[in-house]
């Protein structure tokens, strides 16, 4: 990337950011008060019209319910066509979406009005016996009849009372004993836990008024289809319309805009912002085609680094590229060239953010998971993108961790579902669920056709290599030997973050530097491990990690661990890198042991692979039943009659685990409760895996985010950089003729 200014006279501000948003690579950069003597711009004449015009067509787009695909092919708009085609839309849109708010408004009152006469229905009291009394006093509320005749024995105000009651509505009808006195009722009845109704203004029964009602809803209705379909006519015709005038307005607005990012003068104004470095002799010629002598652009410098990894200022001379507007620049070029110098004494101090802008080109299947990246943070113009590296890895994980062809199915189908039906990050998203999906499937593949935690090969009746994951007590070696996978795969997924690590240093600084901060690293890492794995003081080892690669290799490979010479001399190596690491990054060396530490946290994965695992084989126990063969040393399997469960039971090789929700009652012959055991079983099964399903996207998700952004990104990558975000806009809905 190149970091270019362009400095020219006031007059021609115009023209400029015409031919900038024109070529559509200039990452602008804003002015943060750097220059004495200069202050951000203004928005050029005129911007306030467009802006207020945007905002109409943005909310006619949002009453009409205007999508991107509404519109027709693309064609110019030219000003005039723009403001009286808006304003005729505008005019008539508003008229029908203001009858149309009326005749809701109108249909709310109706509904309210019926919902407000329900409680009178239910009493069944014509509504003009409920008011118009003298000497009684009526109320009508919600309560309970015992209560209310309670109060009212007790209150001496009231001479006499009757309560009529219907459904938990009551209507009290009382004289009181002070022919003069008022809401006597409503004073008897404090204690009394009543919620008190108005009666409506209507002289018909409840039932009749409410019929009355409906009717004018219905009436109110069908005007509201009327101007729904009048509205829907009128989306049709201009749906296009506004598309395109959004986007004219849109392009308008940020060229008119733009001066709020530069620096200015009275008669002068310096923009300032990054461009590809290929792209740079062609937008100096598209400015200077556009202006002439009236403003100079130049190539800044080049994006480099310094040992600290921050970018610095390598400038451009004209051997390398830099350039001037013309041989002999006018005067008033000359003048806010002048004007900029004197600002920095006589050099150029940068407005705005030095650090380049970056873009992110992961394309094909990578490319959805710069989204995890860019959820840590985008990489920074100096730092390699790990895009591809999570691309690789994070699918694994997730599948390694869930390992089941059923939930993989689901996962890849609600993923199939988000990538096709949503755009953006939703989209993204969706394809990142279909690489999880189709990992799970094939570890589940791989774990012995598991299928919503149930052994497929076992109903084949074929022999399957991988017997589980280590659940019964016939598969725990594997289980075993999942662990050393999952601290295997944390071996080497450091390795690459720290060999990471090591280049950019070397890069940044120098090859001692590199080998102190980064070469330290990966001596402890590796030469730890090496002696772990190796024969050298072998009585704390467990055998586990010598017998796995023979497990997982089916007996054709065997491993008793390192030789006793290859231990040592990795304990060595361990060594020599803590004492680099003394060398070079003395703080450092409390934390010596992360290497370790942070190998072990990779075992979460047989975690999350046995939590999953246990959980889909509980849902099965409950809804089916489980039993152990070869005496409770073998493995599970689960019941799905009552037949094989009186087998289990009657056999002595079968340890019965639980009998199961489903198959401990016979519907042949237990009748319903057997079916509604059956029933019960299966939603069991049906909830029981939905939830290991959800559980599996935050337990192993999160999991494997984990290990990428805190044990992987941790050794060589920050984050923080800035999206390439160059001025100008493609045309989707219109063009320039």
């Amino acid at each position: 990337m190149s970091r270019v200014s362009v400095t020219g006279s006031k007059r021609v501000i115009d023209d400029v950011i015409e031919a900038a948003y024109a070529h559509h690579s200039l990452h602008v950069t804003d002015y943060d008060d750097r220059y004495e003597g200069f202050e951000p711009g203004t928005s050029l004449e005129g911007a306030e019209t467009v802006n207020e015009r945007l905002v109409t067509v943005r909310s006619l787009e949002s009453i009409l319910d205007v999508e991107a695909d509404d519109a027709d092919v693309a064609r110019s708009l030219d000003d005039d066509e723009l403001e009286a085609e808006l304003d005729r839309v505008r005019e008539r849109v508003n008229e029908l979406n203001d009858e149309r708010d009326e005749l809701q408004a109108a249909i709310r009152d109706r509904q309210e009005e019926i919902d407000r006469m329900e409680p009178f229905a239910e009493l069944g009291i014509d509504l003009e016996y409920l008011r118009g009394y003298d000497s009684v006093e009526v109320v009508v509320g919600e309560a309970k009849v015992s209560a209310v005749e309670a109060a009212l024995e007790d209150a001496e105000t009231i001479g006499a009372f009757d309560v009529f009651a219907g459904g938990d509505v009551v209507a009290i009808v009382a004289r009181p004993t002070d022919p003069d006195a008022e809401g006597v009722v409503q004073d008897a009845l404090v204690g009394v836990d009543i919620a008190l109704l108005d009666v409506p203004d209507a002289d018909a029964s409840p039932e009749e008024y409410v019929a009355e009602l409906e009717a004018e809803q219905a009436d109110l209705r069908d005007e509201l289809d009327a101007v729904e379909s009048e509205l829907d006519s009128v989306k049709e015709e201009a749906a296009g319309f506004l598309l395109r005038a959004e986007e004219q307005l849109t392009i308008e607005a940020e060229k008119k805009e733009a001066p709020l990012s530069f620096a200015t003068t009275e008669n002068a104004f310096v923009a300032e912002g990054w461009v590809p470095t290929e792209t740079y002799p062609d937008f100096e010629a598209a400015v200077v085609d556009a202006v002439g002598d009236h403003v100079e652009v130049e190539e800044l410098e080049r994006a480099s680094f310094t040992a600290d990894g921050d970018h610095h200022a390598e400038p451009v001379d004209d051997e390398t590229g830099g350039a001037e507007a013309s041989d002999s620049p006018a005067a008033d070029a000359e003048d806010a060239t002048a004007e900029r110098e004197a600002a920095t004494d006589g050099g150029h101090a940068a407005h705005g953010s030095d650090d380049p802008p970056v873009v992110q080109d992961n394309g094909g299947a990578a490319g959805p998971f710069e989204l995890l990246v860019q959820a840590f943070g985008r990489p920074r113009y100096s730092e390699f993108d790990p895009t591809l590296l999570v691309f690789l890895t994070f699918p694994a994980m997730f599948g390694f961790m869930i390992g089941d062809v059923g939930y993989g199915a689901l996962y890849a189908a609600v993923g199939y579902f988000m990538y096709t039906k949503y755009d953006g990050s939703f989209r993204e998203l969706g394809a990142v669920a279909m690489w999880a999906g189709g990992f799970t499937i094939l570890f589940g593949i791989y774990y012995g056709i598991d299928l919503f935690g149930y052994h497929a090969y076992q109903l084949l009746g074929i022999h399957w290599p991988v017997e589980g994951k280590g659940l019964s007590p016939a598969d725990l070696d594997w289980g075993l030997s999942f662990l050393v996978v999952s601290v295997v795969f944390g071996i080497v997924h450091l390795n690459i973050g720290h060999v990471l690590s090591f280049v950019r240093t070397h890069q940044q600084h120098d090859l001692k530097h590199a080998i102190y901060e980064g070469g330290s690293w990966l001596l402890i890492l590796n030469g730890a491990w090496i002696w772990i794995f190796s024969q050298h003081v072998p009585g704390p080892k467990p055998d586990f990690l010598f017998d796995a690669v023979s497990v997982l290799t089916f007996g054709a490979v065997s491993f008793s661990g390192f030789p006793v010479v290859v231990g040592i001399a990795g304990a060595a190596a361990a060594a020599l890198g803590i004492v680099l690491l003394g060398i070079g990054e003395p703080p450092e060396l409390a934390e010596f042991l992360s290497p370790v530490v942070n190998v072990i946290s990779y075992a979460r994965l047989m975690a999350v692979l046995l939590a999953k695992g246990g959980m889909a084989l509980a849902v099965n126990l409950l809804a089916f039943g489980a039993y152990i063969d070869d005496g409770g040393q073998g493995s599970f399997h689960f019941i799905f009659s009552a037949e094989h469960l009186a087998h289990v039971q009657e056999t002595p090789s079968e340890e019965l685990v639980f009998a199961g929700i489903t198959t401990a009652f016979d519907p042949a012959s237990i009748g319903l409760v057997g079916v509604v055991a059956l029933v019960a079983g299966i939603l069991v099964a049906v909830v029981g895996h939905l939830v290991v399903l959800l559980l599996g996207v935050t337990s192993a998700g999160i999991q494997a985010v984990r290990l990428e952004y805190v044990e992987f990104f941790g050794n060589f990558y920050e984050g923080g950089g800035r999206a390439y975000l160059p001025f100008g806009r493609d045309r989707k809905y219109t063009r320039e003729d």
